[in-house]
């Protein structure tokens, strides 16, 4: 099971500390805009790429709306990963984006 933390609470928490962010939408999404700290894991290649995060490291995983990231979430969770799904996603979010 994972967590799940609305945008605009998330936005909040970037603002205190330094998280890891999981952006699992595809290479051309986040290449039009990110959050700048964020790690790029399209879901389309995670199954094949997930091993090279840390198990040790809590992941918010975040897409354009929320979807995608609640499907990553309930995956890597599985997997023994400790993730919390940004609801609201990219779209909601209104940070600075790179």
């Amino acid at each position: 099971m994972y967590k799940s933390i609305y945008s605009d609470d998330f936005y909040q928490l970037t603002q205190t500390a330094s998280l890891a962010v999981l952006d699992v939408r595809e290479i051309e999404e986040f290449e039009d805009g990110h959050i700048a700290s964020s790690e790029n894991l399209p879901l389309s290649s995670l199954v094949l790429d997930y091993e090279k995060l840390d198990k040790s490291q809590p992941y918010f995983v975040i897409c354009h709306a929320g979807v995608r990231s609640a499907n990553a979430c309930d995956f890597l969770s599985q997997e023994g990963y400790d993730v919390t799904n940004v609801m609201g996603g990219m779209a909601a979010w209104e940070g600075d984006v790179v």
